[in-house]
């Protein structure tokens, strides 16, 4: 990994209990090998899930319309 990608990168450490982290351990193979990749790849899904991640992309792109027709 390039020095720059790293420099964009955000860590936080989180804890979980055992049992959480027996049912996260299910996952792995099916959202990443490392801990990190499956942890980050849950809360991503639940994030779509949730039309979360849609829901700022549209509104980024309207605001950003409005932005635009303001000139």
């Amino acid at each position: 990994m390039a020095s720059d990608d790293k420099a964009k990168r955000k860590r936080v450490q989180v804890a979980f209990t055992m049992s959480q982290w027996k049912l996260i351990e299910n996952f792995r193979g099916e959202f990443g090998e490392g801990d990190a990749d499956i942890v980050r790849n849950i809360i991503l899904a639940w994030l779509a899930e949730k039309s979360f991640i849609s829901t700022v992309a549209k509104n980024k792109i309207n605001n950003g319309s409005e932005n635009h027709n303001g000139r």
